[in-house]
């Protein structure tokens, strides 16, 4: 067997591979993880003898892409979120005459204005992922960062130079375009490069870094503001915006890979003499597929070389699927209906969601309660970053644990929904923390009590996220970027809404009883993680045949061998 205790990557010659069966057959992420005799971990997807196959390439090698693809979601709300910081000045800037103490009507019309360079980048942020990730599949994932980050450095260096209010609004709109695409690329990236029982880790620092990125850019900006003008913000990140622009053109390969569909349609050799391991476990024969001797042997073909550095500095290396443009952008709209992926979605509304609803008017929450003036606002997310890094853990070990856990128990096979008992955390943190911040701020307690709701907000984003998001990747892996495009499209959506209603709603309402609602709200759509555990098997499956969500089938060139 191909088992990590014998090769990280490769079965030595002659040893035995175990393969997922016929790619006709959708066993939506039920697969065999551990072999049945001796209980290690079979890789899945079953690396190939390619050299150039990302799977084959050294751990070193991958978690320097994910450095980079950390880096890269570092920088995709930098400037995104960072800004907002200094609201105020550049509202006054735009508009001369907006001052809160001399006319405060024309001061909130011109801060209302000023908020849509913002609401507007994060509304493109999601959006402009329904270009991106159809490219990204057809095309591949190497000349969508570039061809992204490219719009994003210029757009940073139109940003620092337009002083007209129309201007800059085009800009910020366009920016958000040009940042949103590593959001919903960097999953499928990794998922092509690290094997099933890898990938909760390596996702979790990914969407830390993604929920760091905004407190990083709150603090730096709100520390430029201390002796600069806003406008140095944008002087600043975008140099580091064009680092990445420049690493992804010389020092990032294309992680796309088309298998073999012969070889994903053979079947898996299996120990002589053994019993099936259907038979072992008792599993129903639709979910794990039955493994026969392997065909004769194919003729042998010529040893494949690995690539040079000029081979792979090719911005395009061809189309990876037959599947129509069309198809590619109509899908993720499809996979929405299907519970386990609204689900998701909706845990990244609670969540994400309710963070934007929480900086929207953090300034203004934190200058009315404490006098606080917006770099020592900015200073307070010193507690969303500490929260982000403790979720790395609880939200990517501990998930790759707990469906190790119960794919042991199993006899080996692992479910999709083993790993969703680790939104426990979530579901106790996500409330607690909307609770403290409002009630913090609505009663005025000490301002450790709302910055440490931020600081637990963010841990949940982390890890509440993190498991829910590779909980639908490994049910729908071969289309993982529609995936994620339909959860970050929707939670990007509803975020945008927020950030309108947020204020109006606290006004009415007071702090303390809209983020209670809220806190509600989060605690009944995390609370769903229990029915699917016991019967998210069966809806998957139940859902994947119904009539609407037949078009959305992915053909078998999308296939990548679990």
């Amino acid at each position: 067997m191909a088992e990590v205790a014998d090769n990280p990557r490769l079965a030595e010659a002659g040893t035995k591979v175990e393969r997922v069966g016929h790619i006709q057959k959708r066993t939506l992420g039920n697969v065999r993880l551990r072999h049945l005799d001796t209980n290690k971990i079979i890789l899945i997807p079953t690396p190939s003898s390619d050299p150039n196959d990302p799977l084959n390439w050294s751990q070193g090698y991958k978690y320097y892409i994910t450095a980079v693809i950390c880096f890269a979601m570092l920088m995709c709300n930098f400037l995104a979120a960072g800004p907002t910081i200094a609201m105020v000045s550049t509202a006054m800037d735009f508009f001369p005459g907006a001052n809160p103490a001399t006319n405060p009507a024309f001061f909130g019309e011109s801060v209302a204005k000023v908020a849509f360079f913002f609401t507007g980048t994060a509304l493109l942020q999601g959006m402009g992922n329904f270009i991106w990730v159809p490219i990204a599949n057809k095309y591949g994932r190497r000349p969508t960062y570039v061809l992204s980050y490219l719009i994003y450095t210029g757009c940073g260096i139109w940003l620092c130079f337009d002083h007209s209010y129309n201007g800059f609004l085009a800009g910020r709109i366009m920016m958000g375009f040009g940042a949103g695409a590593a959001e919903t690329i960097a999953p499928i990236t990794i998922a092509d490069v690290f094997f099933l029982h890898e990938r909760g880790t390596v996702m979790s620092l990914y969407t830390s870094f993604l929920s760091v990125g905004v407190a990083f850019g709150v603090i730096i900006s709100g520390l430029i503001t201390i002796h600069h003008e806003w406008r140095v913000i944008y002087e600043v990140a975008t140099p580091l915006v064009g680092l990445v622009l420049l690493i992804s053109f010389f020092a990032f390969p294309e992680t796309a890979y088309i298998r073999d569909h012969k070889q994903l349609q053979s079947q898996s050799d299996s120990d002589p003499g053994s019993p099936g391991p259907l038979e072992k476990s008792h599993i129903a024969t639709s979910d794990v597929e039955h493994h026969t001797p392997s065909p004769p042997a194919a003729p042998t073909k010529p040893k494949l070389t690995m690539k040079t550095y000029l081979e792979a500095l090719k911005i395009f290396h061809g189309t990876l699927t037959d599947e129509s443009l069309l198809k590619l952008f109509v899908r993720p709209i499809g996979l929405i209906c299907l519970p386990p992926v609204l689900w998701a979605a909706l845990v990244q509304s609670v969540t994400i969601g309710f963070l934007v609803a929480v900086t929207s008017n953090v300034d203004v929450a934190f200058q009315t309660a404490y006098g606080f003036q917006s770099w020592q606002v900015g200073l307070c997310f010193v507690a969303a970053i500490i929260g982000s890094l403790t979720g790395i853990p609880a939200g990517g070990h501990l998930g790759d644990k707990v469906a190790d856990w119960f794919t042991r128990r199993s006899g080996g096979v692992r479910d999709p929904e083993m790993r969703l008992p680790a939104m426990i955390p979530s579901l106790i943190t996500t409330p607690l923390a909307l609770i403290l911040y409002g009630v913090g701020i609505e009663h005025k307690l000490h301002w450790m009590c709302p910055t440490v709701g931020l600081g637990l907000i963010n841990f949940s984003i982390v890890q509440g996220t993190n498991v829910c998001l590779v909980y639908v990747i490994d049910a729908y892996r071969p289309v993982a970027g529609e995936v994620t495009l339909a959860v970050m499209g929707f939670k990007s959506l509803f975020g945008f809404l927020l950030s309108f209603y947020t204020n109006t709603w606290v006004a009415q309402s007071g702090y303390q009883d809209a983020y209670g609602v809220m806190a509600a709200i989060a605690a009944a759509v995390i609370l769903m993680w229990v029915p699917l555990f016991v019967w998210g098997k069966r809806v998957r499956h139940a859902t994947w045949s119904w009539p609407v969500i037949s078009y959305i089938h992915w053909d078998d060139d999308r296939e990548v061998g679990e």
